[in-house]
C-alpha cells in the first residue's frame, strides 16, 4: 500500500477506508473560514502554521534575516493563527546556537519581529494573524554552543540504553524551580513584545514534557501526577497571573509519548503502547479550571518515533504502521480530549502527511467537534500560503503540498537551517547538499 502523501482525495479515501482509521471526511470546506473567539482574542479563521523552528537566529538569539523572511511568507499565507516558534528562556536551555533566546537584551528585536507579521498580515490579507510565542527549555536535547549539554529530570532508558547521563545533570528542584520563574519572565516578556499570548512549552520530549512521565523521580517534581505536571501547572498560573488580562496563556502539549510505561506519558501500565487519555484529560480539566482558553494537541517525540507526531513518507526508518494510522491516533484522538473537555479550544497536529485531503479531513472534525483549529507545521515550511488557497478555493494544490520526505528535519540535525529543500529550494538545497550529501551547489 502506498505511502506517498495524498494527492488524490481518491487514493485517500480508499487508504482510509482499507486501514480501516475512519478519518471523516467533508466536501464542503468552508467552516475553516470562520471566526474562532478565544479568550478575548479573536482568531480570523480556523488555519495555524504551527510552531517551526528555523535554527537561523542570532547568536545572541534575535530573529535574523531568514527569521523575517519566514515569517513575512506564513503572514502572507492568510492563516489565523501563527504559533511562533521555540524560543528559549534560559541560554542553557536553547536547542542550538541559532535558537531564539528572549531576554531583555533582545526584546527590541522581538518587537519588530512581531510588528513585521502583523503588518504584512493586514497588507496582503486585511487582517492581523493572532502570534503566540512558544517559551521553552530544551532539556535533554540542549545544545547552546553546538555540542550536546544535556539537562534532564530523569535518566531514561530507553533514549539512552547502557549509556545513562551523568546524574550531575539531572536538575534539582531547586533548579526546576528556576527554569519555571524564567517561563514566567519569558510571558512577560513576549507580552511587552507584542505577542498575543505564550505557549508553556510542554512536548515532544523537552524538559516540560520530560517531567509528566517522570514516574520515577523522587522530590515534588516526580512521582504523583500532580507532581509531574507542578512545572508546567505553576508556570502557566505564574504567566496567567504576571500578564494582562487579555493575554493568552496556553500550551503546546504532549498528551502522549509513544513509550512504554514508565517511561511514557498517556500510555497504558500493561507494557502497551496504547494511547491512556486519563492523565491527560486530569491535565487538560485543571489547566481549563485555571482559566486556559486554549491548548495545541501533540503526540510522540522528534528525535526518538517521529511516525508518532509527524508521520513521513520517507524518513530515518521505515515505521511499522502505515503513516495514516499516525494521523489517525493524533487526530482521533484529539477528538477524545475535546470530548472531555469541551469548553478548551483545541488545535490538532498531524495533517501534513494528507496532502490534499487535509482541509477535508480537518472540516469534518471541526464540524463534528473534534477540535477547533486545524494546524499545520511541515506544510507551512512548503507552502505558506496553504491557508489562503483553501479559503479563496476550499482546496489544496497537490503541487505545492508537503511530501513529508523529512528533509527540513535532516537539515536541523545537520546542523543547519531547516526548510523546505523542495518548495523553497533556491534557499534550502544548497544548504542541503552541503551538509546532508557532502555535495556542493545546487
Amino acid at each position: 500500500m502506498t505511502r506517498r502523501v495524498y494527492t488524490d482525495v481518491a487514493v485517500f479515501k480508499e487508504q482510509n477506508a482499507a486501514l480501516g482509521t475512519k478519518l471523516p471526511y467533508a466536501a464542503d470546506t468552508s467552516v475553516l473560514k470562520e471566526t474562532l473567539t478565544v479568550g478575548k482574542v479573536q482568531i480570523r479563521n480556523r488555519l495555524a502554521c504551527q510552531a517551526m523552528e528555523g535554527c537561523d537566529g542570532t547568536t545572541a538569539g534575535a530573529p535574523d534575516e531568514l527569521t523575517h523572511r519566514r515569517y513575512r511568507r506564513f503572514a502572507a499565507g492568510g492563516a489565523g493563527l501563527i504559533w511562533f516558534e521555540a524560543t528559549a528562556v534560559l541560554p542553557e536551555g536553547r536547542a542550538n546556537p541559532r535558537q531564539l533566546y528572549i531576554c531583555d537584551a533582545t526584546l527590541d528585536a522581538f518587537k519588530r519581529q512581531v510588528a513585521e507579521i502583523k503588518e504584512t498580515g493586514l497588507r496582503e490579507n486585511g487582517v492581523e494573524p493572532i502570534v503566540i510565542m512558544q517559551a521553552t527549555h530544551s532539556g535533554r536535547y540542549s545544545k547552546p554552543y553546538g555540542k550536546p549539554a544535556p539537562l534532564i529530570a530523569y535518566n531514561n532508558p530507553l533514549l539512552e540504553g547502557d549509556k545513562p547521563i551523568d546524574a550531575a545533570r539531572i536538575l534539582t528542584d531547586d533548579a526546576l524551580d528556576r527554569v519555571g520563574e524564567a517561563l514566567v519572565r519569558g510571558a512577560v516578556l513576549a507580552e511587552k513584545a507584542g505577542f498575543d499570548g505564550v505557549d508553556i512549552k510542554c512536548c515532544h520530549r523537552y524538559l516540560n514534557s520530560e517531567l509528566l512521565s517522570a514516574y520515577t523521580r523522587a522530590g515534588k517534581y516526580g512521582g504523583s501526577l500532580e507532581n509531574r505536571t507542578r512545572l508546567l501547572r505553576e508556570s502557566v498560573q505564574g504567566a496567567m497571573q504576571e500578564t494582562g488580562d487579555g493575554f493568552l496563556v496556553t500550551s503546546r502539549l504532549n498528551v502522549y509519548d509513544g513509550f512504554a510505561y514508565p517511561y511514557g506519558f498517556g500510555v497504558r501500565t500493561d507494557g502497551s503502547l496504547a494511547f491512556d487519555p486519563t492523565e491527560p484529560i486530569w491535565l487538560l480539566k485543571t489547566l481549563a479550571a485555571f482559566g486556559v482558553p486554549l491548548l495545541n494537541i501533540s503526540m510522540g517525540n522528534p528525535y526518538f518515533n517521529p511516525h508518532v507526531n509527524r508521520p513521513f513518507a520517507n524518513g530515518p526508518y521505515t515505521a511499522e504502521e502505515h503513516p495514516l494510522c499516525g494521523v489517525a491516533r493524533v487526530l482521533h484522538g484529539t477528538a477524545t480530549l475535546k470530548a472531555a473537555v469541551p469548553q478548551m479550544r483545541l488545535v490538532c497536529s498531524a495533517l501534513s502527511f494528507l496532502g490534499v485531503a487535509a482541509p477535508h479531513v480537518a472540516a469534518a472534525f471541526i464540524e463534528n467537534g473534534g477540535f477547533d483549529i486545524a494546524g499545520f507545521g511541515r506544510t507551512a515550511f512548503a507552502y505558506p500560503d496553504f491557508a489562503n488557497d483553501i479559503l479563496h478555493t476550499g482546496e489544496m494544490q497537490g503541487g505545492k503540498c508537503c511530501i513529508a520526505c523529512s528533509k527540513c528535519t535532516a537539515l536541523m540535525r545537520a546542523g543547519g537551517t531547516p526548510g523546505c529543500i523542495i518548495r523553497d529550494k533556491d534557499i534550502y538545497l544548497p544548504l542541503y547538499r552541503q551538509l546532508c550529501t557532502g555535495e556542493e551547489g545546487i
